[in-house]
């Protein structure tokens, strides 16, 4: 030991020994070695697990953003149909949306988000991108009632856009379709026909598409044909409505009118009278 410390006399015997020893040093370091990697192995699987259901829930969270955003751009394309059939009307409009729809198979209504706060009222029309859809039936506080087209209750005048021939509308309770019973089989309209509002009787403003003529029934036993036609409107599937606002401006009365033109005559004459002094 002396020797080995002070000198260099025992290096070679000292390399001998360690090449001797190193199986001996490897076999006594294996369990740890072995125990540190499968500590690590066990740590990996864990971690990669971890990190494969991080990755499964962040699947699935932009999964169901993608569903969101799909919803969203569906909601986005209504609503710029929307605001395109408004810019059409020269009608105030008001947006609203559908939240009920009557379960009772013989009536077909609808509950939308707007009420009395929102100036609805009993009559007001109802209307989407693509046609007239009902009207207000039962204005609330928060919400009202609207009767569809549909509804085997609801009648609307309409008119063929071809030749401006008028008629009158039925529903029929069925989910698209509604009926016209009192034209008379020599009747000119045809398979194909657009119907729109009359704007008759005042409730339904003019020139709205309503339905489009879709199978004629001509019997010469019976004195009027039966016509079917399907509704313009989505009625089923619409989530926004439009609702006409009514109209702001009354009509003047007959003796404004007359005073107006009296004040007009006077002031014509004082101006003509100054002119001449």
């Amino acid at each position: 030991m002396t020797a080995d410390h002070r000198t260099t006399m025992l290096n070679g015997v000292r390399s001998v020994f360690s090449i001797a020893l190193y199986p001996l040093q490897t076999i006594a370091s294996t369990p740890t070695d072995v125990g540190l990697w499968l500590d690590e192995q066990f740590n990996s699987h864990q971690s990669l697990i971890e990190e494969n259901e991080q990755f499964r829930s962040e699947n699935l969270l932009l999964k169901a953003q993608i569903q969101k955003f799909s919803s969203l751009q569906a909601e986005n394309i209504r609503l710029r149909s929307l605001l395109k059939s408004s810019r059409k009307l020269s009608d105030q409009m008001l947006i609203a949306e559908t939240i009920a729809v009557d379960l009772d198979p013989y009536k077909r209504q609808i509950v939308i988000n707007k009420g009395l706060p929102s100036s609805i009222y009993a009559g007001q029309p109802i209307l989407d991108a693509y046609g007239i859809m009902g009207q207000v039936i039962n204005p609330g506080i928060a919400s009202s009632t609207a009767i569809l087209i549909t509804d085997p209750s609801h009648a609307i005048p309409v008119q063929v856009n071809r030749n401006g021939l008028r008629t009158v509308l039925y529903g029929t309770g069925a989910a698209n379709y509604l009926e016209i019973l009192n034209l008379p089989n020599n009747a000119d309209i045809e398979i194909g026909d657009l119907l729109i509002t009359s704007g008759l009787g005042g409730r339904f403003p003019e020139g709205y598409p309503v339905a489009t003529v879709v199978d004629i029934k001509r019997d010469p036993g019976q004195p009027f044909a039966r016509i079917i036609a399907e509704a313009s409107a989505h009625l089923e599937q619409s989530r926004e409505v439009l609702l006409v606002m009514a109209q702001k401006n009354k009509p003047q009365l007959l003796s404004d009118t007359i005073k107006s033109e009296q004040n007009n005559n006077i002031e014509k004459a004082a101006k003509t009278e100054a002119e001449h002094e």
